[in-house]
């Protein structure tokens, strides 16, 4: 069984950044493609980026392109998201998740049923 846990959320004011992580822990998952997504309330759960294991594949959504960016420490078992020029419509639970492995980013990574493995989520709440 593979662990997923997130952590760096925060309250930030408009503007501000954050850097969110989630280290995985069990099964190796340094093969498989990982993402973020998020939750707001009300809302359904969105991709906001995703990457396969060489980074040769990278996804952002529109609204956080050239804000957002996505890397993964392999040999650590980590992903991370940096988030700059934060706005009030960033705000959300932020969740990590990885595909088993051996199984690639082929596809896309929009869909939440593609991802086995989430993590218990990181509040980011972005005050305007």
């Amino acid at each position: 069984q593979v662990r997923l846990v997130e952590s760096g959320g925060g309250s930030v004011q408009a503007g501000g950044s954050l850097r969110l992580s989630c280290v995985a822990s069990g099964k190796p998952i340094n093969s498989a493609c990982m993402a973020w997504f998020r939750q707001a309330p009300g809302n359904e759960r969105e991709v906001v980026a995703g990457m396969s294991m060489g980074g040769s594949f990278t996804y952002y959504t529109d609204p956080v392109k050239g804000r957002f960016t996505i890397a993964r420490a392999n040999a650590m078992n980590t992903l991370y998201l940096q988030m700059n020029s934060l706005k009030s419509e960033d705000t959300a639970m932020y969740y990590c998740a990885a595909r088993p492995s051996g199984y690639s980013c082929g596809g896309g990574v929009r869909d939440v049923s593609d991802f086995h493995y989430w993590g218990q989520g990181t509040q980011v709440t972005v005050s305007s």
